[in-house]
């Protein structure tokens, strides 16, 4: 257990940041599912229409660190040839 008064607040301010950053993951991955469900589904509109909104999320989790840049160039690669594929 921390002793001294900054290591505390140093563990409250880990706590905070944990819990922002599970929730940006967390609405990451959903917003990766509705657009791999549109897809699955062969829905290309609607594919289409929440690819923008994933590629945002993935971008900003990278930006801040929840996920490395490599994984997140790989997810929005993964998800813009899934959508590509059901183009054609």
């Amino acid at each position: 257990m921390a002793h001294s008064k900054q290591a505390k607040k140093r563990i409250r301010q880990n706590q905070n940041a944990q819990l922002r950053n599970k929730a940006c993951a967390s609405t990451m991955r959903t917003h990766v599912k509705k657009v791999l469900k549109a897809v699955e589904a062969g829905d290309k509109t609607a594919a289409v229409a929440a690819l923008p909104a994933a590629m945002k999320r993935i971008d900003k989790a990278a930006k801040h660190h929840i996920i490395h840049p490599n994984t997140a160039a790989r997810k929005k690669s993964s998800i813009q040839r899934a959508v590509n594929a059901l183009a054609s």
